[in-house]
C-alpha cells in the first residue's frame, strides 16, 4: 500500500512538472498568458535580471520563511497546546532568541539588499541612446513624439472590442497605434503626464516609472526580438483607467527607417505654389505721398556734452 502511495504521488508530480512545463512553453510572447503562473518572458536585459533577481533571490528566501513559519506553528499547535501543556510556562522573555530573531532579519535583508541595488545601479546606468521617446500620458490615452527623427506627438487610443476581434488582437491592450522602436538599440524613454499622475509599464522590457504632471522621469531598454509588446497604465488615473494600453512594436532597422519615412511631413511642389497677382494699379490720388510727421526737435533742451 505503502509503494502505491508512493507511486501514486510520484506520478502526480511529474505530471505537475510536465503541465507547468508546458504551461512555459505555451506562455504568449509580450503579453499576459490566461492561466499562465510566471513573469512574461523577457525581452530586454534588464526584465532578465529582474527575473532572476526575482527567481533565484526573492523566492528561495520567500518559500524558506514561509515553510519555517509553517513549521513553527505545526509545532506550537502540536506541542504547546492545552491538553499537551495544561499547566502553561511561567517565563515571558529569552534574550538569545530575541537576538537571534532580530539579527537573522537585518542578515537577510542586506543579503537581498546586495542584489537589489545591483539591479537598480544596472536600471539607472543607460548606455548611450541610440533613440528617443517622449511620451505624454492622457485621461485616457497615450501620446508618443520622436524629438531625433522631428515627429511630432502620435496619439495612441485603445482599439474597441470589434476591432481588436476583428484583427484578431487582445482586447484591452491593443491600440490604434503602436510606440515602433527598433531591434537591437537603446531606447531612451522620457515619461510625463499631462493632467494627472499615469505609470508606463511594459512587463517584456522589465520597465515601469510613472507620468507625473510637471516633471520628466527617464526609463530605457534594448529589445532583443521583434514583434508586438503590450503594457498598461498601472496608476490609477480615473473612471477609464482600464483602457489606456501600451503597445510597442519592435522591428528591424530598415522597417524603422521606412517608418520615419512615412511620417515625415510630405514637400510640397514648387508647381502647386501659387504666383502673386500683380498688384493692381491705384488711383493717381492714391500714389501721391503720405506726408510724413517730423519729429520736432526741443530748441530750449540743451545738448549735454561729452568729457
Amino acid at each position: 500500500m505503502n509503494l502505491r502511495m508512493r507511486a501514486a504521488g510520484l506520478a502526480a508530480m511529474l505530471a505537475g512538472a510536465a503541465f507547468s512545463a508546458q504551461a512555459y512553453a505555451a506562455d504568449l510572447i509580450g503579453q499576459p498568458t490566461p492561466g499562465g503562473i510566471d513573469l512574461q518572458p523577457a525581452n530586454s536585459a534588464l526584465a532578465h535580471s529582474a527575473h532572476g533577481f526575482h527567481n533565484a533571490i526573492l523566492l528561495p528566501i520567500i518559500t524558506v520563511i514561509s515553510l519555517f513559519v509553517l513549521g513553527l506553528l505545526i509545532f506550537v499547535i502540536v506541542r504547546f497546546n492545552s491538553k499537551a501543556n495544561p499547566v502553561p510556562a511561567k517565563f515571558s522573555h529569552n534574550t538569545l532568541l530575541e537576538i537571534v530573531w532580530t539579527l537573522v532579519p537585518v542578515g537577510i535583508l542586506l543579503f537581498i539588499a546586495i542584489f537589489s541595488f545591483k539591479l537598480l545601479f544596472a536600471y539607472h546606468d543607460m548606455p548611450k541612446p541610440d533613440l528617443t521617446v517622449k511620451v505624454n500620458g492622457y485621461q485616457w490615452y497615450w501620446g508618443y513624439a520622436y524629438p531625433d527623427q522631428k515627429i511630432d506627438e502620435i496619439t495612441s487610443v485603445m482599439l474597441s472590442e470589434t476591432d481588436a476581434k476583428k484583427e484578431n488582437l487582445p482586447y484591452r491592450l491593443a491600440a490604434d497605434t503602436s510606440m515602433v522602436v527598433p531591434v537591437g538599440k537603446t531606447v531612451r524613454v522620457l515619461v510625463t503626464g499631462q493632467d494627472v499622475i499615469h505609470a508606463f509599464f511594459v512587463p517584456a522590457f522589465g520597465v515601469m516609472t510613472s507620468a507625473i504632471p510637471g516633471r520628466v522621469n527617464e526609463i530605457w531598454f534594448k529589445a532583443e526580438k521583434t514583434g508586438t509588446f503590450y503594457g498598461q497604465c498601472t496608476q490609477l488615473c480615473g473612471s477609464d483607467h482600464a483602457f489606456m494600453p501600451i503597445q510597442v512594436k519592435v522591428v528591424t532597422q530598415p522597417e524603422f527607417d521606412a517608418w520615419v519615412a512615412s511620417k515625415a511631413p510630405k514637400p510640397v511642389p514648387v508647381a502647386a505654389v501659387a504666383a502673386p497677382a500683380p498688384a493692381a494699379a491705384a488711383p493717381a490720388a492714391a500714389t501721391a505721398p503720405v506726408p510724413q510727421k517730423i519729429a520736432q526737435l526741443d530748441t530750449a533742451s540743451k545738448p549735454v556734452g561729452l568729457n
